[in-house]
């Protein structure tokens, strides 16, 4: 029988680690002299008490180490019951949301996706919006540390490829896994704190740039007002770029450059092809805006700069509407949120990668039919790619596929249009926040939707967040057996 004690003692530490952290919340409360300070101190309460029992009540099954199969499980149980807690400020503040909206809330911030279910949010208290901004961050890091340590062991989606490249080839510098986690938090802070400045630079107040840090670095978008970055002009949106596109890079190229090895960064075969996929869209984004306004302003340049970035590293801010840009450019966001940044950063969606391991397949197959007789391996970074890579990657495109056809049906079952369910089950399994069309689209938010969809969206959202595979694991009747 799986012993879940070991499981549930880390989740025990994580959810008391979760209420510690809604004491920021609650001094940015009091401080102001708002009386919306309780609401934290409530939560906190039950939080830290709940997180606490929970660990002391599995303590005595701790192990020096996890099986595969309690990894499997952590990993997705981390996912469901953080959010049941990170809800509970929604519940009891001022938004007094409803247990649907208020745990889409927590889910979509903790995944880092950014699709809110709230309007008016520049009438939040500031210990509520500072709270989302905290959800995102804590999300960030963790998806880096999932992905970094625990889906190449696990070997989910072909992150296996990078499991020697992580901790091998780091040789002496960086040995083990938990010392590469801590080199990542100290990379994600230090890029926290120079986001800030940039921010402060530009003329942001300094609450909104610690909280718009905060959901930037992350890549999770989550912004103070409901015109998200519209409110804001040229300078913030520049710095609001660099950040995005900086936090949707693998992290561990950062740690190897603060180990002194700067090669790795610019010979990452990733990044290159991450950055021509900008350019190509940026570039002719651009020429169709120029196209229909008859000249060319830097404002066409900024705005389709500012929400490619946005939506491609999962971001999913928005400066403009860009549904009013024609049919074009939608087109063009929807597909490019189905990319995705690099594996191993805080961006979303299948990855770069992933397409680049799908292209040298498709190319050594048909360099086999011209030449039957040839052996022809797949190459990434000019390494043979193994067998079980390219089927754990194959495995990986068809869930996402699936999942993403499979959570439409549903949404469309539930009353919403075509538009709304397809690319409201992109934004949501790929992370990205926000959708298509009138009512989840750049202007809108998801506040009405009717409930079965929002949590229909707010299981996507989770899928997506774990790399898919993860979670139809642990659905398998095999998993459960001994």
């Amino acid at each position: 029988m799986l012993d879940l004690r070991p499981a549930g003692y880390v989740i025990g530490l994580l959810v008391a680690s979760l209420g510690l952290t809604m004491l920021g919340p609650l001094a940015v409360d009091l401080l102001a002299g708002n009386p919306h300070w309780f609401v934290f101190f409530e939560s906190a309460t039950i939080t830290i008490l709940t997180g606490v029992l929970m660990a002391l009540a599995c303590s005595n099954g701790v192990s020096e180490g996890l099986s595969l199969r309690q990894t499997f499980l952590l990993t997705s149980l981390v996912w469901i019951t953080l959010p049941v807690f990170g809800a509970i400020p929604f519940i009891l503040g001022a938004t007094e949301a409803t247990f649907t909206d208020a745990f889409f809330e927590a889910m979509s911030g903790l995944t880092t996706t950014g699709a809110t279910a709230f309007s008016g949010l520049s009438d939040l208290p500031d210990g509520l919006k500072l709270w989302r901004g905290i959800l995102q961050w804590l999300g960030g890091v963790g998806i880096i540390v999932v992905a970094m340590v625990f889906l190449p062991e696990l070997r989910v989606g072909g992150m296996q490829i990078f499991r020697s490249e992580s901790f091998d080839t780091m040789g002496k510098i960086l040995p083990r896994a938990g010392e590469i986690a801590s080199r990542i938090a100290v990379v994600y802070v230090g890029l926290t704190l120079a986001c800030i400045v940039g921010y402060s630079a530009m003329g942001m107040n300094t609450f909104d740039t610690i909280v718009h840090a905060m959901t930037t670095v992350s890549t999770g978008g989550m912004a103070n007002d409901d015109s998200s970055f519209g409110l804001y002009g040229p300078g913030v949106h520049y710095v609001g770029v660099v950040f995005m596109l900086l936090a949707a890079l693998p992290f561990v190229r950062y740690v190897q450059l603060l180990a002194g090895s700067a090669q790795p960064l610019w010979r990452d075969t990733q990044i290159r092809t991450f950055f021509l996929i900008i350019t190509l869209c940026v570039l002719l984004i651009t020429s169709w805006l120029w196209g229909r306004e008859g000249r060319m302003t830097e404002l066409a340049f900024r705005e389709t700069l500012f929400n490619v970035v946005s939506i491609i590293s999962g971001t999913g801010y928005s400066s403009a509407d860009y549904m009013h840009w024609g049919t074009f450019p939608v087109v063009m966001f929807f597909f490019i949120g189905l990319i995705g940044g690099c594996a191993g950063s805080t961006a979303c969606s299948v990855k770069v990668f992933r397409y680049q391991l799908l292209f040298a397949a498709i190319k050594s197959q048909i360099r086999q039919i011209h030449s039957p007789h040839g052996i022809f391996t797949p190459r990434y970074e000019g390494r043979p790619v193994s067998e079980d890579v390219l089927n754990s990657v194959m495995a990986f495109l068809v869930a996402f596929i699936l999942s993403l056809g499979v959570t439409s049906v549903l949404l469309g079952m539930t009353g919403l249009d075509f538009i709304t369910s397809v690319s409201g089950a992109a934004a949501a399994i790929g992370n990205i926040g926000p959708g298509l069309g009138l009512e989840i689209g750049p202007a809108g938010n998801y506040a009405n939707i009717n409930d079965l969809a929002k949590w229909i969206l707010a299981l996507a959202m989770f899928v997506g967040r774990l790399e898919i595979m993860v979670v139809l694991t642990i659905l398998s009747v095999k998993f459960w057996r001994n």
